[in-house]
């Protein structure tokens, strides 16, 4: 609403359990809203989106929201303890402490983590406790990014979250994301092609349509 012209138009994909999709393409292109519109959190004006062939209207919405696990570019963390950050809610038990580390690691957090005395009690920034910790935008990513895997949900999705991470650390996250998302299904935008390679399907987008789509080999060879 509000818009002066369509942001996503004449877009048409079929997306499979288990796939690896990667969206590429310029600023404004579309790729954040066709998320966001696959989340159920924008409205489709126009158009349907079916999941098991029914529209995701029809469904609960938050039972529908539990079955994502996501990290945007706009990313938030909470003047809470590590823990509290990655699980959403107070551990409960040692397995879900345990949770919490095993999250951690894979989100290539566990070399920081060891330098903190009070480890995932610590709480991040220093406004409600001296001892809290402040952290660099790269780690605050990799918090955001150990949330996805603590929640272990079915379908991932990845908006930009490696943008201050370097070249390196992006793909050991999407090397680790992609290890224990078997049969879940993972969409990422990135605009580092090195990212996009790991990807079944590529779909490129400019002014909100699909204008290219295939393998990387495939979409090199053309």
């Amino acid at each position: 609403d509000g818009a002066t012209k369509p942001v996503i138009q004449n877009l048409s994909l079929t997306i499979h359990k288990g796939e690896r999709i990667a969206l590429v393409g310029h600023n404004g292109a579309g790729k954040t809203t066709l998320v966001k519109l696959l989340m159920g959190l924008y409205k489709v004006t126009e158009g349907e989106i079916l999941v098991g062939g029914k529209n995701i209207n029809e469904y609960n919405p938050k039972d529908y929201h539990d079955h994502f696990g996501t990290v945007f570019q706009d990313l938030q963390i909470f003047a809470l303890s590590i823990s509290e950050n990655v699980l959403m809610h107070t551990p409960q038990s040692n397995e879900e402490r345990q949770k919490v580390i095993d999250a951690l690691d894979k989100a290539q957090f566990s070399d920081k983590l060891a330098m903190l005395p009070k480890g995932i009690d610590t709480i991040i920034s220093k406004e409600f406790d001296d001892d809290g910790v402040v952290l660099s935008g790269g780690q605050a990513q990799k918090i955001a990014i150990a949330r996805v895997f603590a929640k272990d949900p079915d379908i991932v999705i990845l908006d930009e979250p490696s943008s201050a991470l370097d070249p390196i650390a992006e793909y050991n996250m999407y090397k680790n994301m992609l290890e224990v998302s078997i049969d879940k299904t993972v969409l990422f935008i990135s605009h580092r092609l090195s990212s996009a390679r790991v990807a079944d399907t590529i779909y490129l987008l400019e002014h909100g349509q699909i204008s290219e789509s295939g393998s990387h080999e495939s979409l090199m060879a053309q």
